[in-house]
């Protein structure tokens, strides 16, 4: 089973201080058309970013906010 922080250790390749809840992200993947999941993570103590990845292909994004 997959959880949020291990969704968001594969999204960041490396591993991450916390992560939110996995959640839906309303958006087809740009690759394949599948669903795309979405994950709010710390990599370090002062940043934050939102991780997507694709349920049906390998494509993934992150976003720094």
């Amino acid at each position: 089973m997959v959880t949020a922080k291990s969704l968001a250790e594969q999204i960041e390749g490396d591993d991450v201080m916390d992560a939110e809840p996995i959640s839906d992200a309303d958006r087809k993947c740009p690759e394949c058309g599948g669903n795309v999941l979405s994950v709010g993570y710390m990599p370090s103590a002062l940043s934050f970013v939102t991780g997507y990845k694709c349920q049906d292909c390998p494509w993934q994004e992150a976003e720094s906010e």
